[in-house]
């Protein structure tokens, strides 16, 4: 007899409800609390943004008490509201980790949702790590699948499934009810790649937070026994055929059966394959990932004594991905917004040249609409260059030619910026951004969360942790 293959939210259901502490390699739960530490870091640093305060307005008016708490504020709120407010905050600032594949996304942003369910139900720092690598692995997996950029999606969409799956099994479901919650999500969460094209809107922060509140909300109804469209994945018209064509999903880390059809238990022999959470990377620099290599190079040479007065012109070469989200339309040459910068390649170039950094002082509205910034980048031309297009995503290859008026040509390439996960930054490095950027929030209890985040596996209960990423003096 010929066994059949399980549809696929069976498969991530199962996966995602199997998944234990015990069978996570170290080195991943070392990783796992590095994602974390750095995602609540760039959180904490857009909490007195003013788009973050218009979400938690409208969370207030919504949902002004609840289970769950607000970073930094400690507002309190329902947990699919933190889930939506915690990633806005997480995402705002474009400084938390990336994932390369057929669909660039970026996974910490799983976060928000997992972090608000663990405090609803007073979950261990074990189960919330667990959660999270499963979370990691399954929008991962999606990403190599399929590109549903090409379609016209945009790739929160896959990471709504990825919440829903995690969230329902801190929420204790088995894996009949893990699915529906799948079921429901993907049904229901499919957003349009609008939300990253032309000039860019606060919508841009807020898309994941967006399909996180809504995979909170499949896994509480599907703890209930609310079932949800099936099969979701494979249907006449489910999500392969309406979002991202065939999906195959080969053998994920610590999978017990690869072909969805025997019965998970605890002998079961697991797949020894790397977990995406390790080839995942943490961002230095706040900006739209595909743009590291040439803002390292730009300051680079700026640091070896390059004056931005004397350039002539300046070339990027690049791959075919970067030149189309960051540099291949009219408004990220003339970009009015912070999230339309930070993803213009020749405005990111640009600055670095100019200012020898990129920090928040390159986004803010004045200098985005400076003379000197307008006038480098209309000297400025962006490249494809099809040995770097093969190259990706492997790497994020860029080569910076500037020319100088008097003739002289600056060029060099660079394949893996810093934080890369072959470049990759050490724990210190790691816990030197969340300093930097937690400190205004949290003034001196910046060490006192730092040291219990390092620690996050001795926590018996999340509910323990949340105090410690407030302002205590209040807002």
């Amino acid at each position: 007899m010929i066994a059949t293959r399980l549809p696929l939210a069976r498969r991530f259901a199962r996966y995602a409800h199997g998944l234990t502490y015990d069978r996570i390699p170290h080195d991943v739960i070392h990783e796992a609390k590095r994602r974390i530490i750095d995602a609540l870091a760039c959180g904490l640093a857009a909490v007195d943004e003013e788009p973050a305060a218009k979400a938690r307005r409208a969370m207030r008016h919504l949902a002004p008490s609840g289970s769950a708490t607000i970073l930094g504020t400690g507002e309190r709120t329902a947990p699919d509201l933190a889930a939506f407010v915690n990633g806005y905050l997480i995402r705002y600032l474009d400084y938390n980790d990336t994932y390369l594949s057929k669909e660039a996304l970026h996974p910490s942003d799983n976060l928000a949702g997992l972090l608000a369910v663990a405090e609803d139900q007073g979950a261990s720092g074990p189960d919330l790590l667990v959660a999270l690598v499963g979370a990691y692995e399954i929008v991962c997996r999606l990403a190599d699948a399929s590109s549903i950029r090409d379609r016209g999606w945009d790739h929160v969409t896959y990471g709504g499934i990825a919440v829903a799956a995690a969230a329902a099994r801190l929420l204790g479901c088995d894996p009949d009810r893990i699915e529906q919650a799948i079921n429901i999500a993907a049904t229901t969460g499919v957003n349009l790649r609008q939300t990253r094209v032309g000039e860019l809107s606060m919508w841009k922060g807020a898309a994941y937070g967006g399909v996180g509140r809504n995979g909170l909300f499949a896994a509480y109804l599907a703890r209930q026994g609310i079932t949800g469209p099936a099969p979701a994945f494979e249907g006449l018209r489910g999500f392969m055929a309406q979002v991202s064509g065939p999906l195959v999903i080969p053998p994920m880390a610590g999978e017990g059966d690869p072909t969805g059809v025997a019965p998970p238990s605890d002998d079961t022999p697991v797949v020894s394959v790397p977990f995406r959470l390790l080839e995942s990377d943490i961002k230095y620099w706040p900006a739209e990932y595909h743009s590291q290599t040439a803002v390292a190079l730009a300051l680079d040479l700026r640091g070896g004594g390059l004056k931005a007065d004397a350039i002539e012109r300046i070339t990027v070469r690049t791959f075919k991905v970067a030149v189309d989200i960051i540099g291949g339309e009219p408004e990220k040459w003339a970009p009015t917004t912070r999230e339309t910068a930070d993803h213009s390649l020749p405005y990111l170039v640009a600055a670095a040249l100019l200012d020898g950094e990129i920090t928040e002082r390159q986004f803010q509205a004045d200098r985005i609409a400076r003379a000197d910034i307008r006038a480098l980048m209309a000297r400025t031309e962006v490249v494809e260059h099809g040995e770097l297009t093969a190259a990706y995503p492997v790497g994020i290859p860029t080569i910076l030619e500037i020319h100088e008026a008097g003739g002289r040509v600056h060029s060099a390439r660079m394949d893996f910026p810093p934080g890369h996960s072959r470049n990759p930054l050490s724990d210190e490095q790691i816990s030197a951004k969340f300093r930097a950027l937690a400190a205004p929030a949290l003034g001196a209890g910046v060490e006192p969360a730092l040291g219990a985040l390092w620690a996050l596996e001795a926590y018996a209960d999340a509910r323990e942790l949340l105090p410690l990423l407030i302002n205590k003096s209040g807002r």
